[in-house]
C-alpha cells in the first residue's frame, strides 16, 4: 500500500505539473492579446516553481526505504545540562519540521535532563518519504552559543547525535530470538496523564548480540510499549543488515561516531555572529532561528542532491 500511494503520488504530481504548465502558457497567450493578466502569470509561475522543486525532490528519493515512516533517536554529547538543552532544542526542531511537512511524530521514549533538556528522546515520524527526508538529518549536530546556564556569560560548545532509521514492517525475514533479548520494566518519567509514574509501564529491551537498546514509554500499557520497542528494535536490526550487505557507511555511521569535535555534520553558530552551515554540502543560512524552528527543507534538499547521480549541481 505504501508502494501504491507513493506511485499515486507522482501521478499526482506529474499532472499537476502539466496543468500548471498548460495554465502558464495560455496566460501568455492572454498577455501577448492584449489582456490584463500579469499578477495571474506571476502567481502561476511561482506555483510551478515550486512544484518543480518537489518534483526534483521526489525524484531524489528513490532508495529502497526512502518512502517508509522514519524512526528518530537523539543522545546529546559530553556538556551536562549544556548538551541536554541543545538536544530539546534539535527535538523540537524536528518536531516542528514534521508539523510543517504534514508528517505525524510519536514520542516513543523521552528522558528528562538532570536540570533542563532531555537524556534521550526517540520519536517515530508518520508519512509518505518521511525516512527520505529525515534521513539527510542523521549525524553529530553542533552548537555554538553564550550559554544560559553560565554565570560568567561565557561561549560553549555543544554536541548532540542524530540517529534515523527506517521504519521497516516484519515481512518474517528477520527472526528475531527471545533468548537474545533482556526486557526491563521500569517506572515511566515525564509531563504525562495520570498513568505517569504509577505503574511499571515502561519498557527498555537490550539486544545482547548486537548491544542495541531501546525504550519506549510513551503507552499506559506494558503491552503496547513492549510492541512498539520490537518495531524500533527489528527496524534498527535491519538496517544493520542492509549495511553489511552493502558493506558501506551510511547514515547511521555518523551518529556512530564519537559526539565531539571534527565529526559534526552540521553547525549552528548563535554567538558571535548568527549561521547554520551543513558541513557536507556548504548549504549556509544566516537565520538560525528560523532553521531551529523546522525550516529544513533547502538543507534536506541540497543534501539530497549532493547524494543524487543526477545531473546538475546545487548551484543549479
Amino acid at each position: 500500500m505504501r508502494q501504491r500511494n507513493a506511485i499515486q503520488e507522482n501521478l499526482d504530481l506529474a499532472q499537476s505539473l502539466y496543468d500548471l504548465k498548460e495554465e502558464v502558457t495560455v496566460l501568455r497567450e492572454l498577455i501577448s492579446e492584449g489582456e490584463d493578466a500579469e499578477s495571474e502569470l506571476v502567481e502561476a509561475l511561482n506555483n510551478y516553481y515550486k512544484l518543480i522543486d518537489e518534483t526534483e525532490i521526489r525524484m531524489m528519493l528513490s532508495e529502497e526505504h526512502d518512502t517508509c515512516n522514519a524512526i528518530l533517536t537523539i543522545h546529546p554529547g559530553a556538556g551536562g545540562t549544556e548538551s541536554q538543552d541543545w538536544a530539546s532544542m534539535l527535538y523540537r526542531m524536528f518536531l516542528r519540521f514534521a508539523e510543517r511537512e504534514g508528517f505525524k511524530a510519536t514520542v516513543l521514549n523521552y528522558q528528562d535532563g538532570d536540570e533542563a533538556g532531555l537524556k534521550s528522546a526517540t520519536v517515530e515520524i508518520v508519512g509518505s518519504f518521511a525516512y527520505g527526508y529525515m534521513k539527510a538529518e542523521s549525524g553529530i549536530h553542533r552548537l555554538v552559543r553564550i550559554s544560559p546556564f553560565d554565570s560568567a556569560k561565557r561561549r560553549h560548545t555543544s554536541f548532540c547525535s542524530i540517529h534515523v532509521t527506517p521504519e521497516i514492517e516484519d515481512d518474517g525475514e528477520l527472526v528475531i530470538d527471545e533468548g537474545d533479548l533482556r526486557i526491563d520494566t521500569y517506572r515511566a518519567s515525564g509531563a504525562g496523564g495520570q498513568h505517569i509514574n504509577t505503574t511499571d509501564s515502561a519498557i527498555r529491551i537490550t539486544h545482547i548480540p548486537s548491544g542495541l537498546v531501546v525504550q519506549c514509554q510513551n503507552e499506559r500499557s506494558q503491552h503496547k510499549n513492549k510492541a512498539s520497542a520490537m518495531k524500533v528494535l527489528r527496524s534498527r536490526l535491519i538496517e544493520i543488515e542492509i549495511q553489511r550487505r552493502r558493506e558501506e557507511i551510511d547514515s547511521s555511521a555518523a551518529a556512530k561516531k564519537e559526539i565531539a569535535w571534527g565529526s559534526q555534520i552540521r553547525s549552528y553558530v548563535l554567538h558571535p555572529y548568527k549561521m547554520v552551515k551543513d558541513h557536507r554540502t556548504n548549504m549556509e543560512s544566516s537565520q538560525p532561528d528560523r532553521v531551529l524552528d523546522g525550516d529544513l527543507r533547502e538543507f534536506i534538499r541540497a543534501y539530497l542532491l549532493s547524494q543524487s547521480p543526477l545531473p546538475g549541481n546545487l548551484n543549479d
